[in-house]
C-alpha cells in the first residue's frame, strides 16, 4: 500500500511532470511471475525512473547506507528508498554477498520483479562495464528470465557527485526477455555463470549502444583520484 501511494500519488506524478520520462518496450515486462530486470547503472535516479515506467512493482537491492542516515536528510532518504521498493543489503562482500543473493531469491520466490545492476556500481564515465556473476546465479537458481533494461540520459540529469538534478528528459528502453533454462542445474559452474553474465551484458550493450569495457566498474573507480 505504501509503495502504491508513493508511486502513484506522491513521487510518480511529480517526477513525470518535471522530467517527462519516455519508455520503449514496456510490453517486454512479463505480466505476471518472477523475473530479473537487468539494467545499466548511470545515476542514483535509475532506481526511481525504472519502477515508475512499468506497471508492476519492482524491488531493487540497495546498499544499507541509504537506510541508516541520521537527521532530516537521513529520514527523507529512508522514506524515499522504502517508498520506491528498495531493499537494504550489505555490500561488504563475503557472507554479505551470500545474504544479498538470498534476499534477491526471496523476492523472486514470491513471484515478484527484482531489479539488479549487473555492473555492481554506477558507471563512472557512461561506459558499460563487466557484469558480476551474482545475477546469473540468481537467474539459474530461481529459474526466471532476465529482462535487459537500458536507462538513457539519467547521468546527464544527475551526474555523479551532484545533489540537485537537472531538468533533462530521460528514457527507459526495455529489451526482450533472455531465457537461460538451457543451463538449468548448472548454477554451481563458474564458467556457466560467467557465460550467462556476459550474454546479459552483450544484450545491454546492443540495446543501449554504450561503449563496453571488459573490466569491473569498481576497478575503474578506484583509479580515479579523489575530489578536492
Amino acid at each position: 500500500m505504501f509503495y502504491w501511494f508513493m508511486k502513484y500519488v506522491v513521487i510518480g506524478p511529480i517526477v513525470k511532470a518535471i522530467w517527462r520520462p519516455w519508455v520503449v518496450g514496456r510490453r517486454n515486462i512479463p505480466k505476471e511471475g518472477a523475473a530479473i530486470l537487468a539494467s545499466n547503472h548511470l545515476s542514483v535516479s535509475d532506481s526511481v525512473f525504472l519502477p515508475l515506467m512499468i506497471d508492476r512493482p519492482v524491488s531493487f537491492l540497495a546498499k544499507s547506507d541509504y537506510f541508516t542516515g541520521k537527521g532530516l536528510k537521513g529520514w527523507a532518504t529512508r522514506v524515499f528508498m522504502k517508498g520506491t521498493g528498495q531493499i537494504p543489503i550489505d555490500r561488504s562482500g563475503g557472507k554479505a554477498s551470500e545474504d544479498s543473493l538470498n534476499t534477491g531469491l526471496q523476492v523472486l520466490g514470491r513471484g515478484d520483479l527484482l531489479g539488479i545492476y549487473p555492473e555492481g556500481t554506477r558507471s563512472p564515465d557512461g561506459r558499460l562495464y563487466r557484469g558480476r556473476t551474482g545475477i546469473a546465479r540468481m537467474a539459474l537458481e530461481a529459474k526466471v528470465p532476465v529482462v535487459p533494461v537500458v536507462m538513457v540520459d539519467t547521468d546527464t540529469m544527475m551526474p555523479i557527485g551532484t545533489t540537485l538534478p537537472r531538468v533533462v528528459r530521460v528514457g527507459v528502453v526495455i529489451g526482450e526477455p533472455l531465457d537461460f533454462s538451457r543451463f538449468e542445474g548448472m548454477e554451481g559452474d563458474r564458467y556457466i555463470l560467467r557465460s550467462v553474465t556476459d550474454e546479459i551484458m552483450v544484450a545491454l550493450q546492443r540495446l543501449g549502444e554504450q561503449r563496453y569495457d571488459d573490466v569491473y566498474a569498481s576497478t575503474v573507480k578506484d583509479r580515479i583520484p579523489p575530489r578536492g
